[in-house]
């Protein structure tokens, strides 16, 4: 896909992958509408990428269907239609079983997934009207692919944001459609989401066990930041990753290796659960049955 003269549509622009990506569909001539809910990062991001590019900038909460498609038409009223749309406001936190609450698990559903589910419930009929070529790119995790390592909140989220893609991708080109969907699924990287996730778990309100679980998130949080900005890759580089993967149409963007034993070991459990042999009335004779002519 060619991005020159293309509106990208961003959600958590303003700082860490988001940025990234902004910075790189910048370069490679794309507007850009970004949005996020820090209000003093986005004024900031809006004025280095106004440098580049024509810009314009949103507050949104990526959890509210309303503001989104109000934001939405006024970014499109503004650049042009969007023909990229980039899904990658999500936040992470620790989390073990015995931290589990009904608070979190909806904090991290209602971003991880639901800012996706969002996002596309908003652009994609707009595209599909249009007819022309467009992509979506949607930010899931390296946890989206293992079931291990992460905790159970996050990485339910992830996988999800992943199946989502997977499945949206094969419909999309099924029917003809000439919009792709990457999933981007980053494993260690250098951004401050462990701070911007904390200040969001911060604002949940319930019982004892909710307090207990954000004590202690709040106590893990400065390791995890120290350790992605030791160890964790650019920003800048995924962002590099990901307009490579919308040029060239990819399903999936990796930012590094780490796991790759794990995904392994999944597949090889997943196939040999399989049985040697389909049986009558299997799923192959099921989707045959059901296909529409």
């Amino acid at each position: 896909m060619d991005l020159i003269g293309t509106t990208a549509f961003i959600t958590g622009a303003a700082q860490g992958i988001g940025l990234g990506i902004a910075r790189a569909l910048a370069g490679h001539g794309s507007r850009l509408a970004i949005t996020d809910i820090d209000g003093t990062a986005l004024a900031q991001a809006a004025a280095e990428l106004g440098e580049q590019t024509e810009v314009a900038a949103f507050h949104l909460d990526v959890r509210d269907r309303a503001a989104y498609a109000q934001v939405a038409d006024e970014a499109e009223g503004r650049l042009g239609p969007v023909t990229v749309l980039c899904n990658n406001a999500g936040l992470a936190f620790p989390e073990r079983p015995a931290d589990m609450t009904y608070e979190l698990w909806d904090l991290a559903l209602d971003i991880n997934l639901g800012g996706v589910v969002n996002g596309i419930q908003t652009f994609l009929p707009r595209m599909l009207g249009r007819g022309g070529s467009a992509h979506i790119v949607n930010t899931a995790s390296a946890a989206g692919l293992i079931g291990a390592g992460v905790g159970p909140m996050y990485t339910s989220s992830k996988f999800a944001v992943v199946g989502l893609s997977e499945s949206l991708r094969h419909q999309l080109e099924s029917a003809g459609h000439p919009i792709g969907v990457t999933a981007l699924c980053p494993g260690g990287v250098a951004t401050n989401i462990a701070k911007s996730s904390r200040t969001l778990v911060a604002t949940q309100s319930g019982g004892p066990e909710l307090r207990r679980a954000q004590g202690k998130i709040d106590q893990l949080m400065p390791k995890i930041d120290a350790a992605v900005a030791n160890f964790g890759i650019p920003a800048d580089t995924v962002g590099d990753l990901v307009v490579e993967a919308i040029r060239d149409n990819r399903l999936y963007v990796l930012t590094d290796r780490a796991g790759a034993d794990l995904v392994a070991a999944r597949t090889r459990a997943i196939l040999s659960a399989m049985p040697e042999a389909d049986p009558s009335g299997g799923l192959a004779d099921v989707r045959d049955a059901v296909r529409e002519p």
